[in-house]
């Protein structure tokens, strides 16, 4: 009967070693005990290096501690609250979101850049696309000008006609 009471248990993340293929976190179980070297079993797609404090539920198969694996870790600290039913959201310590909401999917990053790596191409397929800060093409480029900018060179430029040799007026349809 003891070995079925001792299958599973609660514990505080201690330190986790993110680095190998199948991450290892050392934990302080119920009342106290050290264990560490516990493999953590995470599901298909989706890892996260646990912070010191997060909680966990360690399993070991007939109540045996000489190897046990952890099934899931929680962090009641950053979770997030107040989704609706149905609701799914992927989060971080500092405040990341991707929040699959009832009205669509935001993408929070929290103050900080978002970056598509190595992507030939983005496609977005919407009727609008808005934008409240700017838009800039040739980023990294020392020539990279913002769209706001090019519109201003846009309306305000002229040049020589071609048939009396004097300047044009600025353009009559401002961009």
């Amino acid at each position: 009967m003891s070995r079925l009471q001792t299958m599973l248990t609660r514990g505080v993340v201690v330190l986790a070693a993110a680095g190998r293929k199948l991450q290892e976190l050392q934990l302080r179980l119920m009342a106290g005990e050290p264990k560490g070297g516990i493999e953590h079993l995470e599901a298909y797609g989706l890892t996260a290096h646990p912070l010191p404090g997060a909680e966990a539920l360690a399993a070991f198969m007939g109540g045996d501690r000489s190897h046990g694996v952890v099934l899931v870790v929680a962090d009641r600290r950053y979770r997030i609250t107040g989704l609706e039913a149905g609701e799914v959201c992927l989060y971080d310590d500092i405040g990341h979101r991707i929040h699959l909401t009832r009205a669509g999917i935001v993408i929070d990053g929290a103050g900080q850049a978002i970056t598509l790596t190595n992507a030939p191409e983005v496609r977005m397929e919407t009727e609008v696309l808005k934008v409240t800060g700017d838009i800039r093409d040739r980023c990294d480029a020392a020539d990279g000008r913002t769209m706001a900018a090019m519109r201003d060179i846009y309306n305000g430029h002229d040049h020589a006609e071609n048939d009396s040799g004097g300047p044009t007026d600025e353009p009559n349809q401002r961009m």
